[in-house]
């Protein structure tokens, strides 16, 4: 059984599907809702706007799809935009509402820094996430590249199981049960990347 990596038009998708292959992940590329539902696995990239991809993923039937596979326990990876859209709701480009997995609500950065945040960042982990095995082989404070203006403001702290500085501290990994989501791009942040993808796999079951 391969990994469902969803296709809404997101324009990272062909970089995380390279990233996969490379470590040797089984994947299909499907836009569609019952190839999803089946999956083993399933993998949300994401860049630009959150206002975009909601409006992408209403389009394609994926919502209630993406619902019931996290719901479900099917092991799900979102990815930077992928990881925004779990929130509640979201305030760029006005209020609207996201998928409403998780708690909370994706938010501009604070005035003072320069945004997008583009570039590497360290990523530390909380003391009760620190030993999932997401991040197996990956030293606390490891670097990834982050490309964002808003990030997730998590309601509840046992979700939050990473954090990385930009004028505020902010999640930068989010766990819980089943469901994995990064704001950085693993797919961009050379071995770190290909470590935390590899994990994903090992800890998905999927080979």
């Amino acid at each position: 059984m391969s990994i469902a990596v969803i296709d809404y038009g997101a324009g990272n998708l062909r970089s995380v599907v390279r990233a996969l292959q490379h470590i040797g992940a089984p994947l299909t590329i499907t836009s569609d809702p019952a190839v999803v539902r089946a999956a083993p696995a399933v993998v949300l990239p994401g860049v630009g706007a959150t206002l975009d991809t909601m409006q992408s993923l209403e389009r394609l039937g994926l919502v209630p799809a993406i619902r019931d596979v996290v719901a479900s326990g099917t092991p799900f990876l979102g990815i930077c935009v992928g990881m925004q859209v779990l929130c509640e709701q979201s305030e760029e480009f006005g209020p609207h509402p996201c998928l409403g997995i998780v708690g909370g609500a994706v938010r501009r950065f604070p005035a003072g820094r320069k945004v997008p945040q583009i570039g590497w960042n360290q990523v530390y982990y909380a003391p009760h996430a620190a030993g999932h095995p997401l991040f197996g082989s990956i030293a606390d404070g490891s670097d990834f590249y982050f490309v964002h203006s808003y990030y997730c403001d998590l309601n509840d702290a046992r979700d939050i199981a990473a954090t990385t500085e930009y004028g505020v501290a902010f999640p930068s990994v989010l766990v819980r049960d089943n469901l994995a989501a990064v704001q950085f791009h693993p797919e961009k942040s050379g071995r770190c990347g290909l470590q935390l993808l590899t994990n994903f796999v090992a800890w998905a079951h999927v080979s």
